[in-house]
């Protein structure tokens, strides 16, 4: 089992990822609650505590526990100026001869589009590939969520095909794509041995 002594902190150009503290929990109701409408038709129905004070420390002591055993990495995105962005997390992660994980993540409306995830994305990716030493990394979303996909594929993820019923989102089980990124990955190259 991996496991972690102290807190990841990964840097990116305009960005750091950190796990949440306790301090997070105003900034963090604040862009949710104003990305309301834009996030809720790509997530599953939020929890009736999901923006109150407990709901998010129970948040934040999972965040911890689940990095120091290793079994997920849950961070957010703030942005070097300060504010919060969205968050990102590797999750399942599973050792042994599958060394693999899945990522999700979210943004705020007002940081969508400006490569900021994609930033987070890569730096994450790195950390998993170099640092955590897997070999495989899985993501999903919405067949129409054209956003989501094309930051997977500008960040390396290859498309793999469509999950039925995999998630449900706003309330109904959803059809997924589904996208790797290998550590090795020579799938599209010509010059294979």
């Amino acid at each position: 089992m991996f496991s972690r002594s102290r807190p990841v902190k990964l840097e990116a150009e305009r960005i750091v990822l950190r796990l949440p503290k306790h301090s997070d929990f105003n900034d963090w109701v604040a862009l949710r609650v104003n990305s309301r409408e834009f996030l809720t038709r790509w997530e599953p129905i939020w929890a009736h505590d999901h923006l109150t004070r407990k709901g998010f420390t129970n948040r934040v002591y999972w965040a911890s526990r689940a990095s120091r055993n290793g079994s997920a990495l849950p961070l957010f995105l703030v942005h070097r100026d300060g504010p919060l962005l969205g968050a990102i997390t590797l999750d399942n992660i599973r050792r042994g001869p599958a060394q693999s994980a899945t990522v999700g993540y979210w943004i705020g409306e007002s940081y969508a589009r400006q490569g900021f995830m994609r930033e987070a994305i890569g730096a994450l990716v790195h950390h998993a590939f170099t640092t955590l030493d897997l070999s495989r990394i899985e993501a999903a979303c919405l067949p129409e969520n054209a956003a989501s996909r094309g930051v997977l594929e500008k960040s390396g993820f290859k498309y793999e095909g469509v999950a039925q019923s995999y998630l449900q989102i706003a309330g109904r089980w959803r059809n997924h794509v589904l996208y790797a990124n290998l550590r090795s990955d020579r799938r599209g190259r010509t010059d294979v041995r």
